[in-house]
């Protein structure tokens, strides 16, 4: 028979967000509960240096800030479970979730920290570079491109503000982009075109990563122009692909408003519209998406849950 668990907090996710979550969850003598889901520890368990995470004076590894993460939160309390929810029934409380080990999981209160994924160009070179010069995040890595030559890869709001954000970085910031004009805002594309460090490279593709060097490092992109096919190379040190992020909100497509695939929360708060079901970090976060933001919206998202079963208790009470 499947195994049954029960708990007044269940938490999907385990980055900065699901287990934030957990700490401030468990310290309420919550016993909250984390599925961890496909990727244990969230996109950070896949970047290499961090060095805007507060509290720590030298460079620290993605990984190794979500495990002290996660045993913290089990320090304290929280237990984690190794598995993904396929099937999600939130029509009433409790509500009740099945992960795909067929484990049945009946909880008062839901948080979804399922976060996003960027998305990539699916191209050669691609995921063997990365962390090791190509990257999706410029606020995350453009301080280690300082003085070097950089490119990045989209056309829309991203694309743009991730090629004006490493100026700050960079003297030669090169935007690649595969048609001829760019689908960002008006504004945005003016500031982009008036600033001296910034060229664009209009109808081409990248066509692979490529690597060199020791230890191996991005040295350049190979290009192909979307209307002619003439194939072209650019070096660079530093290759940020900026086209977009996925949130991982499949499961509730049907069931909670979402907004360009993010989950829509009470504006201040991590309420969704359902009264006992709230999100936190990327999930819902589709501006600042930083792992210090998602922690931050997990601890709101505990200390919601713990407010809103006080009431429910004292609505409960009150009835007896």
């Amino acid at each position: 028979m499947s195994a049954t668990h029960s708990t007044r907090m269940l938490i999907l996710g385990s980055g900065p967000a699901g287990l934030s979550a957990a700490i401030y969850g468990a310290r309420a003598g919550l016993a909250p509960i984390v599925v961890q889901g496909m990727q244990p520890g969230g996109q950070l368990t896949i970047t290499t240096d961090v060095e805007n995470y507060p509290g720590f004076r030298e460079v620290i590894q993605g990984p190794w800030l979500m495990e002290q993460m996660q045993a913290q939160a089990e320090h304290v309390g929280a237990q984690m479970m190794y598995d993904q929810i396929v099937d999600v029934d939130l029509s009433e409380r409790p509500f009740r979730l099945r992960g795909d080990s067929g484990t049945l999981y009946v909880a008062d209160t839901l948080v979804i920290c399922t976060g996003a994924q960027a998305k990539w160009l699916g191209v050669e070179g691609e995921e063997h570079l990365q962390g090791k010069g190509v990257s999706a995040c410029a606020t995350c890595d453009g301080f280690f491109y300082r003085g070097k030559k950089v490119v990045v890869i989209g056309g829309g709001n991203t694309a743009v503000e991730e090629a004006l954000y490493l100026t700050n970085h960079s003297h030669d910031v090169t935007l690649i982009h595969r048609r001829d004009s760019l689908r960002a805002e008006k504004i945005l594309q003016q500031r982009l075109h008036a600033h001296p460090n910034i060229k664009v490279v209009w109808n081409k593709a990248v066509e692979r990563f490529v690597g060199g060097g020791t230890p191996e490092g991005l040295v350049g992109v190979d290009l192909i122009d979307t209307v002619t096919g003439e194939k072209s190379h650019i070096p660079t040190d530093g290759g940020f692909v900026a086209i977009g992020h996925h949130p991982a909100t499949e499961l509730f497509a049907d069931k909670l408003p979402l907004d360009e695939g993010y989950i829509v929360v009470e504006k201040g708060t991590t309420h969704t519209a359902i009264p006992g079901v709230f999100a936190a970090g990327d999930v819902t976060d589709k501006i600042y998406r930083q792992a210090v933001t998602a922690a931050g919206m997990g601890c709101m998202a505990a200390l919601d849950v713990e407010r809103f079963l006080q009431e429910q208790d004292f609505e409960e009470l009150v009835e007896a």
